[in-house]
């Protein structure tokens, strides 16, 4: 049994698998409730399923949201270190893009999955259905972006980022958005299960997030206070 959990984004998920299929999952857009949530999320699935031993658990490793990514790999440790089992980590696009495969079975164009990271900036990254193909950073979108990509491929860009790059690339014929997309922990699963086969485990004390960009603290609106 696989436990995976996904809270890079606004978006809180955990999910349950057993011999490569999702039996469980629970989920909340809430926003800035991953501090409640995801401990209650974990807590409602291990004991519905009378679940004693568990294989492994699998966070989403980011980049993403530092608070986010911060509670998810810190619920991820401790529960890796309390029941002695393999912490394994999947990054944050390569989620979403096997996810978006994994439910469009007949698409062979490409994925571009973005995260929000503020103002007009995204993190991105460009998957096929079998590979990355070109790695992760972080991007300030500007009309003609993608251009490169999006003369010789029809490219589907998903993700809390896409809608507000909307206006700078939907006008190429080759741009397509699906705003039904929703980020989850179920599109860990198969590289969650390749990785433990293949014995592709993080050291439990000294796995960190990929934030990419350094936190910035910004001023709270209450005096003094920082968030």
């Amino acid at each position: 049994m696989l436990l995976l959990i996904e809270s890079a984004t606004q978006i809180c998920s955990v999910a349950l698998a057993h011999e490569g299929t999702i039996v469980a999952e629970r989920h909340s857009d809430q926003p800035n409730a991953h501090s409640s949530m995801l401990a209650v999320f974990i807590d409602d699935l291990l004991k519905e399923f009378n679940i004693q031993d568990l294989d492994a658990v699998c966070v989403s490793s980011g980049p993403g949201s530092y608070t986010g990514l911060r509670i998810g790999v810190s619920s991820a440790k401790g529960i890796a270190y309390a029941r002695n089992i393999p912490l394994l980590s999947v990054p944050t696009l390569q989620n979403m893009a096997m996810l978006f495969y994994a439910t469009h079975p007949d698409y062979d164009g490409l994925v571009c999955p973005m995260i929000d990271a503020r103002r007009m900036e995204c993190y991105t990254a460009i998957f096929s259905p079998d590979r990355m193909l070109r790695d992760t950073q972080a991007e300030v979108i500007e009309d003609g972006s993608y251009d490169n990509w999006l003369n010789d491929n029809i490219v589907t860009f998903i993700g809390n980022g896409a809608e507000k790059t909307r206006p700078l690339l939907s006008s190429h014929p080759n741009a397509r958005y699906d705003e039904a997309f929703r980020i989850s922990a179920t599109g860990m699963i198969q590289e969650a299960l390749r990785k433990l086969k293949a014995n592709e485990v993080e050291d439990v004390a000294y796995f960190e997030p990929f934030y990419l960009k350094d936190f910035v603290a910004k001023k709270s609106v209450v005096h003094g206070l920082y968030e």
